[in-house]
């Protein structure tokens, strides 16, 4: 029996410039969830994979200024719910958090497989 834990982060592939993120829907009530469940935990209904969009509504973000594995103090995250999916937590580019309420979009995954996300242009009415 393998002692392995799974990593629980959303699967994201980076591929010419886009981002691709991998979930789960449930088949009845349509929930979104970003990691692997059998059943639908609103209504026990069956999941299906499928991809979400990399654009969302930033949820809340902040500065993290104390050591964590594998990244160098100071850096930010945030967490993001995707336009037609789940709410994901992503890294930023530097130490400066995201506005809460803000447009972002994750624009590349690093080698370890950490999303980062950047905000958005406002885009045209």
């Amino acid at each position: 029996m393998s002692s392995r834990i799974a990593d629980p982060r959303p699967q994201a592939v980076a591929s010419g410039g886009v981002v691709t993120i991998t979930g789960w829907r449930c088949r009845d009530c349509a929930y979104p969830i970003a990691r692997e469940v059998l059943r639908c935990p609103i209504c026990r209904g069956g999941m299906e994979q499928t991809t979400f969009s990399p654009r969302g509504e930033v949820f809340a973000s902040t500065c993290l200024r104390v050591g964590v594995p594998g990244h160098e103090p100071p850096f930010a995250m945030a967490y993001l719910i995707l336009d037609d999916g789940p709410r994901v937590l992503v890294h930023t580019e530097g130490e400066e958090p995201l506005p809460v309420g803000g447009r972002a979009a994750v624009t590349s995954v690093t080698a370890g497989g950490d999303m980062v996300a950047t905000i958005c242009v406002q885009e045209a009415s």
